[in-house]
């Protein structure tokens, strides 16, 4: 059995609303259980593929601040 997460969680998530994203983002994060990281990188990734160069610059400001 071939199983996609990454189509997976783009099934689960295309047509939400922000604020659906947000409540999303934020039980994930909550819940603090391992099995929903694979999702939040999902997100994540579709960030990074439409954002530009300064909302990229600002998305590694933030996380370099928070890592220290």
């Amino acid at each position: 059995m071939n199983f996609n997460l990454r189509e997976a969680v783009l099934n689960n998530v295309t047509g939400s609303s922000q604020q659906q994203l947000e409540q999303t983002i934020v039980d994930a994060i909550q819940r603090n259980e391992e099995k929903m990281l694979p999702g939040l990188g999902v997100l994540f990734e579709v960030f990074w593929q439409h954002a530009d160069a300064q909302e990229k610059q600002h998305m590694l400001q933030t996380l370099e601040n928070g890592l220290k």
